[in-house]
């Protein structure tokens, strides 16, 4: 490992201009470039105090043993420069994207005498016109079938078009009618490539002229009684409108745009891609990449731009189809400055390009589409890699070499506290066995003790409840002696037990669909498994072998304060920190400080977000349930009927509050004694303050 100070260009060696800038390791290896409008700021950034760096910065400045740079005129010069050495040199450090898949594209090869429609993968060739891409090359192939009708252009390889004008007969699509059969000499060259064009057109986006002009003739040769003409013409008009109506119009004024989307999170994002021509969606795309830069969306979005239009020449029109540099592109974030990345695109595409962030409108709701993908591509490229044994293997031994383990954590719980302002302050428990959920075990927690904001004092709480109950249930199978559980055992709250979505009170499972009660990794157990004399199944029975908090320090030492008050000496601790990913255990000053590519850290981070998200969920539905709460609740024996029927009557329960006996007892269905009660109920309710919308800073009306 390198310090940095070792080699730091002298003060004043760096000039303050624009350029690019190579880090190399001690084998001459570049491992980032970048670019900056002014070299000698950005360069000191990386000097500075190694503790005041991000964790991605610290590791690359650390790995670097020199530093060079290239001094050019402006900042587009920088930024194909950048582009330029990124595409050759490949440094580790820098954001690649590398594509989920291999996406066919529909080319049409303009550069031969007899221009041939094909699928084609790979780099782009020269005076190659390409429409797509496509997600799957039968897409392709269907939508070729239906317009070899109208254009019969050549789609059969070299070796036959030899082959066929040796023997001087054509292939069988020249015998049915869905290839000109230029081989043989039907079609000039010159003609055959005004279908090629005509072909291309079409697929352009052109296809109202295409339209008419087969109209037109189909109408002269019925004027003309040449009816099998007309008919022939007929069906062709409807193979081409079957043809595009495989791509369904998105944006009613024709337009030609590329939108793209970024779905992230901390470490790794997700591009997604839509090519828009003619109004319609003519291909998609999609890349993931980790995030080994410090870099939000606008950078995300900057490289992805470098990437798609990198070897792009011409506008998507008229040199590529869906290729090229369209009039429009639309991103979720505009790179920062955004003028110099807007003039390479247009020096790529020769005329004006709008890069602009839609705001309302068919296009702003086409790009809400286009994010719903990137987010599904992010979602199923980790569980892809969630679900591969080898990886959880993996993830789970760098865990226990991490953290000095005896064995790795085959069952792992998390921990989190959630609660808005102070407010319906609840924790969760979430459970991972093998390295994967198990949402049976999934518990929910009101903390009790205390009221107010005080996540450490919180976490204190939930660790002693959880464990307090491990052991009581060990005391009843005799695994843990009576006498050393202390009084603090017997009398400790308990976790409360909360209404699940079914309306069961249990003691706060899953809502996403739990797994059937005592179902482990491998299958059900034999009966009587997990469960006690009653045949209830035990809630805590389980100890894990790791317990994670979602916090730092503070959180850590609650937690394991707690463990020590139990007499609980087997359970490792640790936690996530969220701002920098930072793992850290009882009684270091330090956090562990897993690789940005460590599988641990993802299995880690994994953990701590499901935590978070049942957490939230859980506080979220105690807030709304607290809110929509009436004093009316707590009367005995009045139902929802009768609730909204003393509301529908009397308006608001404002009016109801001051109402006297007589005219509550005037609802329907609501007799002397109700009323009474009613009335009983709401003079010792005290009016609740008045509620604040907080968009808006009106006070809403009580009902």
């Amino acid at each position: 490992m390198a310090d940095p100070t070792s080699y730091r260009p002298k003060p004043g060696e760096i000039p303050d201009s624009p350029g690019v800038y190579r880090f190399r390791d001690e084998h001459r290896r570049v491992i980032y470039v970048g670019k900056a409008k002014s070299l000698r700021q950005r360069l000191n950034n990386y000097f500075q105090d190694l503790a005041g760096l991000h964790p991605r910065t610290r590791t690359m400045v650390t790995t670097a043993a020199s530093v060079e740079w290239t001094v050019v005129s402006t900042e587009v010069e920088a930024l194909q420069l950048e582009y330029t050495w990124i595409q050759e040199y490949d440094p580790r450090f820098n954001v690649k994207y590398r594509d989920d898949k291999s996406y066919p594209s529909l080319a049409v090869t303009m550069n031969e005498e007899f221009p041939r429609v094909q699928v084609m993968r790979g780099p782009k060739k020269k005076g190659v016109r390409y429409f797509g891409p496509y997600g799957q090359a039968w897409a392709i192939r269907e939508t070729v079938d239906l317009m070899l009708r109208v254009f019969p252009v050549r789609t059969c390889s070299a070796g036959v078009f030899k082959r066929s004008a040796q023997i001087g007969r054509p292939c069988l699509l020249g015998y049915i009618g869905k290839c000109s059969a230029p081989c043989v000499g039907r079609i000039s060259p010159e003609d055959h490539r005004q279908l090629a064009e005509e072909f291309c057109d079409f697929m352009a986006g052109h296809t109202g002229s295409q339209l008419r002009r087969l109209e037109r003739e189909m109408q002269q040769a019925a004027e003309e009684m040449e009816y099998e003409k007309a008919a022939r013409l007929r069906d062709d008009i409807d193979a081409l409108r079957r043809a595009m109506e495989k791509n369904a119009v998105v944006l009613t004024d024709a337009t030609d745009a590329d939108l793209i989307a970024v779905a992230e999170d901390e470490l790794e994002a997700a591009v997604q891609i839509f090519h828009v021509r003619g109004g319609r969606v003519r291909g998609q795309r999609g890349w993931v990449t980790d995030k080994v830069e410090e870099i939000g969306t606008p950078e995300l979005v900057e490289h992805a731009l470098q990437q798609l239009y990198g070897e792009e020449r011409g506008d998507a029109e008229g040199s590529s189809g869906s290729g090229g540099v369209p009039k429009e592109v639309l991103v979720p974030a505009l790179p920062e400055p955004a003028e110099p990345i807007a003039q390479w695109l247009a020096e790529r595409r020769g005329s004006h390009v709008s890069l602009r962030i839609p705001q309302r409108g068919d296009k702003r709701a086409l790009m809400d589409t286009v994010r719903r993908n990137a987010e599904q591509a992010l979602v199923l490229h980790k569980t892809k890699r969630a679900s591969d044994l080898t990886t959880r293997s993996r993830a789970l031994e760098e865990i226990a070499e991490a953290l000095d383990l005896d064995s790795a954590p085959l069952r792992i719980e998390c921990f989190d506290i959630s609660h808005l302002q102070g407010d319906d302050v609840v924790a969760s428990m979430v459970v991972f066995e093998d390295g994967l959920a198990r949402k049976s075990e999934y518990r929910r927690f009101q903390i009790k003790s205390f009221a107010g904001q005080d996540d450490v004092r919180a976490m204190h709480e939930v660790i002693s409840r959880r464990f307090r109950r491990y052991l009581l249930e060990k005391q009843k199978t005799g695994e843990w002696p009576e006498e050393e559980l202390g009084g603090e055992l017997e009398t400790g709250p308990a976790p409360e037990p909360v209404p699940a979505a079914d309306g069961a009170a249990l003691d706060g499972p899953a809502l996403d669909g739990p797994a059937p009660e005592g179902a482990g990794a491998d299958g059900p157990p034999a009966r009587g498994a997990g469960r006690d004399e009653d045949g209830r199944p035990k809630k805590f029975a389980y100890p894990p072998q790791l317990v994670v908090v979602d916090g730092g320090q503070p959180q850590v030492a609650a937690a394991q304060a707690a463990l020590d008050e139990l007499g609980i000496d087997d359970v490792a601790i640790c936690g996530l920190a969220k701002r920098l990913e930072e793992v850290w255990v009882p009684g270091e000053s330090d956090p562990v400080v897993l690789p940005r590519t460590s599988e641990g850290l993802y299995l880690l981070q994994r953990v701590r977000d499901e935590a978070h998200r049942f957490a939230i969920r859980y506080q979220r539905g105690k807030r709304g349930k607290r809110l929509r709460s009436s004093p009316l609740d707590d009367v005995q024996g009045l139902g929802e009927t009768r609730k909204k029927a003393l509301l529908k009557h009397f308006g608001s329960m404002k009016k109801l509050r001051a109402a006297r006996v007589e005219e509550i007892s005037q609802v329907p269905g609501i007799g002397r004694k109700t009323a009474e009660t009613v009335a009983a109920a709401l003079a010792g309710s005290a009016p609740s303050a008045p509620a604040v919308n907080t968009a808006t800073g009106e006070i809403v009306e009580e009902e």
